[in-house]
């Protein structure tokens, strides 16, 4: 069965850094794309960004220039690096992958189940 743990979330000071990891577990043999949503309270879950497995990636408007996504293949995890944290980015963020085929089976999406990112003075 495959699983996502995601990890990294926490207490940052508005204009701090923090890296966010997912670990999808099982075994794994490909998966497609890897992203990462978020879902601040009160309002619906947005995308935040997502890497292809040949590199290619995208992100909202709202984080450019701020979040960074990248993938290790190998580990079977992505990241994403943020930067200049802004109180609109608190959230619960979470990590989805799509595609993703282990050695019975290929699941269209999987989810974590996600880590609170809280900005805040």
């Amino acid at each position: 069965q495959v699983q996502l743990v995601e990890s990294g979330g926490g207490l940052v000071q508005p204009g701090g850094s923090l890296r966010l990891s997912c670990v999808a577990s099982g075994n794994i043999v490909s998966i497609n794309t890897m992203g990462w949503y978020r879902q601040a309270p009160g309002k619906e879950r947005e995308f935040v960004a997502s890497i292809r497995s040949g590199g290619t990636s995208y992100s909202a408007g709202s984080v450019q220039g701020r979040f960074t996504i990248s993938r290790d293949n190998g580990k079977n995890t992505v990241y994403l690096q943020m930067h200049s944290l802004k109180v609109e980015d608190t959230a619960v963020y979470f990590c989805r992958m799509t595609d993703v085929r282990d050695i019975v089976s290929l699941r269209s999406e999987v989810w974590g189940q996600g880590t609170l990112v809280t900005v805040s003075s």
